[in-house]
């Protein structure tokens, strides 16, 4: 999936998803890095986000904001050093957060020195619009999860793409997402295990619903990994007549891709 670079890239900082494959870092648990057009956000800066980007020389400072799903240490441990690196230490006044209202109040995942660093913080809130640069984006429905959680649907110049973020799949999901492409949090292989997680079961489910030209998974607990997840999405794209991909560390998927008939069937 690797290309001629474009001015719409996403690339996967880390694909490990679940408690036990994040602390053994047998997958990376970086999150996503954005650049739209020249316009660079970060999603979900998991434990290890600030080795991954740098190893990828991917600059903390270029970052215009940093947006959390939800405060689970998978998605948002990285978060303060993220805010400190991208304000160069508090030495400019740079940037936006946005996280669900439970991430930010009682228990904040944000230490309070951190907040004045930032140009400010923003409430995710269901069926809001929210813009960053040149991109806009939607947080189209809460999802079943045991913390606030919101999943996106982004919009640039060229493109739309949507982001499922952790959640039990249910009547609606698939209703609020739309895009040429599709980034899937799938962390179980088989479905009716007592977690709030998407399966293999439930991304079919939704591939074939929605019908992206392109989908990739990402997110993977224990039981897809020792799946290999490269062939499940091979087996899915069979089965859906969609192409389907497993994300690796580091990967780097240049939206200009989607324009290409070969990719997308």
């Amino acid at each position: 999936m690797e290309g001629k670079s474009s001015g719409d890239i996403i690339t996967f900082l880390g694909t490990a998803g679940a408690r036990i494959m994040v602390a053994a870092q047998i997958l990376a648990s970086g999150g996503l890095w954005l650049n739209l057009g020249g316009t660079e956000i970060l999603v979900d800066p998991g434990p290890g986000c600030i080795v991954q980007s740098t190893k990828r020389k991917l600059r903390a400072d270029k970052l215009r904001a940093i947006i959390l799903s939800h405060r689970h240490l998978d998605h948002a441990a990285d978060v303060n050093i993220m805010v400190e690196a991208m304000t160069q230490g508090g030495l400019r006044r740079r940037g936006w957060l946005f996280a669900p209202a439970d991430a930010l109040d009682t228990e904040s995942i944000i230490s309070s020195y951190l907040k004045g660093y930032l140009e400010g913080i923003e409430v995710l809130q269901e069926g809001k619009s929210y813009s960053v640069g040149n991109v806009s984006f939607t947080t189209p429905i809460r999802h079943i999860h045991p913390v606030e959680t919101y999943g996106m649907v982004f919009r640039t110049a060229e493109h739309t793409f949507a982001y499922i973020a952790d959640s039990r799949y249910f009547d609606g999901l698939c209703q609020k997402y739309s895009g040429e492409l599709l980034i899937i949090n799938v962390v179980m292989l088989e479905a009716g295990r007592p977690f709030d997680h998407l399966s293999v079961p439930d991304a079919r489910r939704i591939i074939t619903e929605l019908r992206p030209k392109v989908a990739i998974l990402t997110h993977f607990g224990m039981t897809m990994w020792r799946a290999k997840p490269w062939e499940i999405a091979q087996r899915l794209s069979q089965e859906t007549g969609v192409k389907v991909v497993a994300a690796r560390d580091g990967m780097r998927f240049d939206l200009s891709q989607l324009n290409s008939p070969e990719e997308a069937n």
